[in-house]
């Protein structure tokens, strides 16, 4: 963890610190201020020109935004119910290959290609042909890369998971991602919690120790016992990873000393995929993927043109899920991003018992109530806290009691 923390302190700084210019830079707010007050005139003028369009700053116009967070809950929430069903369908229908749907998780990432070109074409209009191409600089590149090759071993585990276990129960498992977010979360970016954090933190983990007490009733047809607890495990500690990797991409937001935009969330997103993507495709060449797509595309219960549809879309929707997650976390934190996806659990269960007929034993059903829970108490919490910061002093000092 030391380590770690070093290798993030490279990227940014703790405090406000001038340069030889006499700026200064403020990792709070991830802005460069001039001190001149004739350069900061300009600046503010450029910044509601260029700002103005698709690119807020970190800390820039609310309502973009709240518009912001509101496409990336959309595309989390597509992402979260829809990829562990695609991949189900992969392998349900005579799919055997792990390291493939792992690569497919990832392997749309050529897709954020369309938004940054139209962001840069929208740039390049308002500043001239001078315009940057791409934001990012090395140390926040590099950055990039850790998390990306992480994503690519977070990418395997679950999608072995998920090739053992009913979606209902991978599902009910990923929950659990929560606790992690939140240790990680406190332990890397000093994440405050509440009681009612505390509280869903504990139910949503409690949930998932009670599907591990009943392991072998929803086991599928065909597959030993052994096969389906290393499925278990395997979705746990993808559980975990991605719990970990949530905070991550957090703390890199925070200690990059560039000025954070979505433009540049966008390219954090495509980096961090490429190399994921590339990590999975190394699984691939050792395992032999590569040849042996064509034949199981062929055998493919759903026909061999459906084969491929199946793969297009599994790349796209898990995209949209990784996106959606980098920009919950941009707008707001690592640990709404977190809540996010487990909250659309009970989305995920009721489409898995409809679409693939699986079972809903009495566990999951327990499971899922503790998760609800869970969730009610957390957002009960939250809408306290907003409430408590929108108040203002006046009404503060009204609800001390008196002498």
């Amino acid at each position: 963890m030391q380590i770690l923390q070093a290798t993030m302190m490279t990227t940014g700084v703790d405090s406000i610190l001038p340069n030889d210019d006499g700026d200064r830079y403020d990792s709070e707010s991830h802005t460069l201020t001039s001190t001149d007050p004739y350069t900061r005139k300009m600046e503010v003028a450029k910044e509601g020109q260029f700002y103005g369009s698709m690119e807020p700053k970190a800390q820039g116009n609310p309502s973009m935004k709240k518009l912001l967070l509101i496409l990336n809950c959309i595309l989390l929430s597509i992402g979260n119910c829809g990829s562990p069903l695609i991949i189900r369908l992969y392998f349900i229908h005579g799919g055997k290959r792990v390291w493939l749907e792992s690569w497919l998780l990832t392997g749309g990432f050529p897709i954020i290609l369309l938004p940054l070109a139209f962001v840069y074409f929208q740039r390049r209009a308002t500043q001239g042909p001078g315009t940057e191409l791409f934001f990012m600089k090395p140390p926040l590149f590099l950055a990039a890369v850790f998390i990306g090759i992480f994503t690519g071993l977070d990418d395997y585990l679950y999608a072995y998971g998920v090739s053992r276990l009913p979606v209902s129960t991978s599902s009910l498992i990923i929950a659990s991602q929560l606790a992690f977010t939140a240790g990680f979360a406190f332990l890397l970016v000093k994440q405050k919690f509440t009681s009612y954090s505390i509280n869903a933190v504990f139910l949503l983990t409690f949930g998932a120790a009670v599907l591990a007490l009943h392991t072998s009733n929803d086991r599928p047809e065909g597959e030993s016992n052994k096969e389906y607890l290393a499925g278990f495990f395997m979705t746990l500690g993808a559980s975990a990873l991605y719990g970990f990797l949530l905070p991550l991409v957090e703390l890199t937001y925070k200690k990059t000393r560039q000025e954070m935009t979505y433009s540049l969330v966008m390219e954090i997103q495509m980096v961090l995929s490429f190399f994921a993507t590339l990590f999975c495709t190394v699984g691939m060449l050792i395992n032999k993927d590569f040849q042996a797509i064509p034949r199981e595309a062929k055998a493919f219960g759903l026909g061999e043109t459906k084969y491929y549809v199946v793969m297009f879309w599994n790349a796209i929707i898990s995209q949209a899920f990784f996106l959606g997650a980098i920009g919950v976390i941009f707008c707001s934190s690592s640990l709404l991003s977190g809540v996010i996806i487990a909250v659309l659990l009970p989305v995920t269960e009721i489409l898995a018992v409809i679409f693939y007929k699986e079972k809903f034993q009495a566990e999951k059903g327990v499971a899922l109530a503790l998760s609800l829970w869970g969730f009610a108490s957390f957002f009960y919490g939250e809408m306290k806290h907003s409430k408590k910061k929108k108040q203002t002093p006046e009404e503060e000092m009204s609800q001390l009691p008196g002498p």
